[in-house]
């Protein structure tokens, strides 16, 4: 073959080559920001039911005069607990603590769309410094997810502020409609922002800072940290404010919770890109 044949041949063989590799990387870029947003969504869920299951402890401690300020009103009105059965035992009599703290939600699904059991073992009053609670859940489920691992809290408070570290390890979740599951693992600092010093527990809020760790089951992982402290107030079924950061290989996703506004909706944002609005539960 002459030098002026092969030439353009070589040039169209190296353009097919350079387009074959183009598309593949568009493809590999694409899959990657989907499963950024995917795990974006899931870290975003994970943490929402883990302030959910603060929010239990914080019930369950007060309706039971174990929370270590006395008796609040507002006991079982409205609340999480007002249909479940709550079981407290003394786990080394006579000695007051450690207690174990039994919450059944029962099968039906009727007492606020929740099922399956929570235990709880607490070392001392709920909001004493120092203390520790340790949570753990059998078959329990929130709506249309199974949640599984160990919570622990542990009390940091000082004068004048009430703060817990919150360790989540081994958790699960588990979307039981269609069997897709996700793993997380994190720690972060909880600060009572609101109701320290009222006769309910009906106007508590809290500040959350910290990060998530959220691997899907293919085993794709994501690092999640909190940018501007998330709010939940127990009026409020979710988190109600704040922004995630989600770091990918190559996109960053930004979760905001709102402006304040109690829903069940939150928004993810890749890289600038239009926003997309997720279920918190």
């Amino acid at each position: 073959m002459k030098l002026t044949t092969l030439l353009p041949a070589i040039a169209v063989i190296t353009l097919l080559g350079f387009s074959a590799c183009k598309k593949t990387n568009i493809a590999e870029d694409t899959t990657e920001l989907e499963t950024t947003f995917d795990l974006a969504s899931k870290g975003g869920i994970a943490e929402n039911l883990t302030q959910d299951a603060q929010q239990v402890l914080n019930e369950a401690a007060v309706d039971n005069n174990i929370a270590g300020y006395g008796t609040q009103g507002g006991a079982g009105i409205d609340g999480i607990l007002g249909c479940a059965n709550v079981t407290v035992t003394k786990l080394t009599p006579p000695n007051n603590f450690p207690k174990n703290i039994l919450i059944d939600f029962g099968t039906s699904g009727t007492c606020r769309n929740r099922t399956g059991k929570i235990n709880v073992v607490l070392t001392d009053s709920l909001r004493k410094s120092g203390s520790i609670a340790t949570m753990t859940f059998i078959n329990y489920n929130v709506g249309i997810y199974k949640k599984e691992g160990t919570i622990t809290w542990t009390n940091t408070s000082t004068a004048g502020v009430k703060s817990w570290n919150r360790l989540c390890e081994s958790g699960k979740i588990t979307n039981t409609n269609n069997g897709n599951f996700w793993l997380h693992e994190g720690q972060q600092s909880i600060i009572q922002t609101a109701g320290n010093n009222t006769s309910t527990w009906l106007d508590d809020e809290f500040s959350i800072t910290g990060g998530r760790t959220t691997t899907n089951s293919a085993g794709a992982t994501r690092v999640g940290t909190i940018l501007t402290a998330l709010q939940k107030k127990t009026s409020c079924d979710n988190i109600d404010k704040g922004t995630y950061k989600i770091q990918g290989p190559n996109h960053v996703a930004i979760i905001n919770f709102g402006d304040g506004t109690c829903d069940n909706f939150a928004t993810i944002s890749i890289d600038g890109r239009p926003e997309r609005t997720f279920q918190l539960r």
